[in-house]
């Protein structure tokens, strides 16, 4: 039986993954990319998102798609941004949680000695695997994967995958948090910091204020957006300080601007600094 025919297909909140793969293999065919990301295209492929999908004919939906799929491309640039920060500052240990089908293990350049770790549930990662064995994918780093649900003891599994607490990670939560719910976000940061060592680097996307009423109330079932639940503390800075660590908070739209591809429709709402985060160990 090969790849293709025993690949699960996507589902569940896992499947939104494959709708960023359609995202960065979209952008990735720009004369002006802000990344290569090679095997998006594969993995929207198998998810059945490539070719991908025309425009919603409402005007509405089309905005909110277009919004939803810039703030992709941003974030990947800015947390492909922090994670070379973080090479060159000496950190040799990566932890993507939720990992999905994110493919920096492949596409960017990394130290000698660098170990990422990819933390997800086994459908996504079996899922991954058979994309890369079909399209012959090497890692440019040692690439551990740990398979294992995020509510679960995820420290413990990471750290039995050779994960190590006493030395410096950087970790990488990207469009995740504002699926669970904010106990669980506490939880996971929690568990983060107790796994970190000073000098560890952390990168989160938070959705802003008023995202999940701007583009969940009327989101079709089964979307990304009808499955958000939890958006940013009011201070993320002060938020993560309490735990640790020195943040700083940016937007979409300053960094957008810093990237060359600025927004040039005023804004519809107050926005505040800390949707995209980085953040040091002390």
């Amino acid at each position: 039986m090969t790849d293709e025919q025993e690949r699960v297909q996507p589902s569940g909140v896992w499947a939104t993954a494959v709708g960023v793969a359609r995202v960065r293999a979209l952008e990735s065919q720009r004369e002006n990319a802000l990344f290569r990301d090679p095997l998006a295209q594969a993995f929207a492929t198998a998810g059945g998102l490539w070719p991908a999908s025309p425009p919603p004919d409402d005007e509405a939906a089309r905005r909110r798609r277009q919004a939803v799929s810039f703030s992709i491309v941003i974030r990947t640039k800015f947390l492909d941004d922090l994670l070379r920060q973080a090479s060159a500052s000496g950190v040799r240990q990566v932890v993507l949680l939720g990992a999905g089908m994110d493919s920096r293990a492949f596409r960017m350049d990394w130290p000698e000695g660098t170990t990422l770790f990819e933390v997800d549930t086994a459908e996504p990662l079996d899922f991954k695997a058979s994309v890369l064995r079909q399209e012959r994918a090497v890692a440019r780093c040692e690439r551990i994967t740990v398979p294992v649900d995020l509510r679960e003891d995820w420290p413990a599994a990471l750290t039995a995958a050779g994960h190590d607490p006493a030395a410096p990670t950087v970790w990488i939560a990207e469009g995740l948090l504002i699926y669970l719910p904010e106990d669980a976000v506490e939880l996971l940061l929690a568990r983060i910091s107790a796994q970190s060592a000073p000098g560890s680097r952390m990168g989160l996307t938070l959705g802003s204020r008023g995202v999940i009423e701007r583009f969940g109330a009327d989101a079709t079932p089964g979307s990304a957006a009808s499955m958000w639940v939890s958006e940013m503390p009011d201070d993320p800075v002060d938020w993560l300080s309490g735990h640790g660590w020195e943040a700083e908070g940016h937007t979409l739209r300053d960094r957008a601007a810093a990237y060359g591809r600025p927004i040039n429709t005023p804004p519809q709402h107050e926005e505040r600094p800390g949707g995209l985060i980085s953040a040091v160990r002390r």
